[in-house]
């Protein structure tokens, strides 16, 4: 194993690239990238948290800002737009995002304001009572639809190589939960891949 120490603040979505492992540093609202080697480098910056990130099949690239709930695309030649608008499915901040070899991106959100309730209510009152989420997913043209509905916290994602299966690490259901993928996207068979209590998944990876 290899210990990476880039400065910096909050590391989120980290995915591998082109030969570089990129990820988002989300209270220095940047995306950077480190290679094997360790040299880091800022790729860019935007006016609001970044959080998942993923590429589409022309090589764009698609970054969750995070308050504004938003899904920005940024081209090869370094051009940032809005991709899409979570704000109608978004309860609260959007968070971590998978996306398919298709284009499509499924993105998470936490459903309510997390800092408050543990503030008020204490980590144990959160994981016994709290707003359950819907997972959205964008189309390549930046339209958006629900996923799923009665997410306990939706975060890190994965899609099998076959992109048959999508995982989904529910945080506070402490569980990773499956579905399966059907051809246009939709999800259905929603199904407990892992009971994993008293532990609550964040990130993910599949090896």
């Amino acid at each position: 194993p290899q210990v990476f120490g880039p400065p910096g603040h909050f590391f989120e979505g980290p995915r591998w690239h082109e030969g570089r492992l990129w990820f988002s540093d989300f209270y220095a609202r940047a995306v950077k990238s480190v290679s094997l080697k360790g040299d880091l480098r800022t790729e860019f910056e935007i006016d609001d948290q970044p959080s998942g990130l993923g590429w589409m099949p022309d090589g764009s690239m698609l970054i969750v800002s995070m308050t504004k709930c938003q899904v920005l695309r940024r081209t090869r030649d370094g051009k940032i737009s809005l991709h899409a608008d979570l704000g109608h499915i978004a309860t609260f901040h959007c968070n971590d995002m998978v996306v398919d070899a298709q284009g499509r991106a499924y993105v998470g959100n936490f459903g309510f304001d997390l800092d408050k309730e543990l503030r008020e209510r204490g980590t144990q009152g959160v994981l016994a009572e709290h707003v359950a989420a819907k997972l959205a997913c964008v189309l390549p043209d930046g339209s958006v639809r629900i996923a799923a509905e009665d997410m306990h916290f939706p975060n890190g994602t994965v899609i099998t190589p076959d992109g048959k299966t999508l995982i989904i690490g529910e945080t506070f259901g402490a569980c990773l939960t499956a579905f399966d993928v059907g051809a246009d996207g939709a999800l259905s068979n929603r199904r407990l891949w892992a009971n994993i209590a008293p532990r609550v998944p964040d990130g993910i990876c599949l090896d």
